[in-house]
């Protein structure tokens, strides 16, 4: 069944397909900070094994939110790792060591690539699509990236 959310089904499909990208890029994401929270090594393992699994634990918060936010408006989500990894933006290689300064620059680095995805899509999906709705929920998610994105620049200083 069609959702008569008020938005034309052209619309609730392109906010749809956004919304997958963010998905998959969440979900590689999540992954990459799973990675980091298993394999950190170093004389600061204990801290940032518990600092990572902090962060993987919102990020998997976020993944549950953007998908049931694509269910919201009509339209089912991708759910495999292939159709994630055709949707993101992110590379899922690690290319950094194994140190809690490699994976922090590396995971900042995703962190701001979809901060910029989230402010490019904010202001499209409210005034040309129609859909404030999502186009506040990604506001917040963007707000969380960029505090997760703080706590991690915190650690480089």
């Amino acid at each position: 069944m069609n959702a008569n959310i008020g938005i034309t089904a052209e619309n609730t499909q392109e906010v749809a397909t956004i919304l997958s990208k963010v998905l998959a890029d969440e979900y590689v994401l999540y992954t990459k900070t799973r990675n980091a929270h298993w394999n950190v090594e170093g004389p600061d393992f204990y801290s940032k094994h518990i600092f990572f699994e902090k962060q993987f634990g919102e990020l998997d918060e976020f993944i549950d939110n953007v998908a049931e936010r694509i269910r919201s408006i009509g339209h089912y989500t991708p759910a495999t790792l292939q159709s994630f990894l055709a949707l993101t933006h992110l590379t899922e290689a690690n290319r950094a060591p194994n140190d809690s300064v490699g994976f922090i620059k590396e995971l900042l680095a995703d962190h701001e690539s979809i901060i910029i995805y989230l402010r490019e899509n904010i202001n499209k999906i409210a005034n040309d699509l129609g859909d404030v709705g999502t186009s506040d929920f990604l506001t917040g998610l963007l707000e969380d990236h960029e505090k997760m994105a703080w706590f991690l620049r915190g650690h480089l200083r």
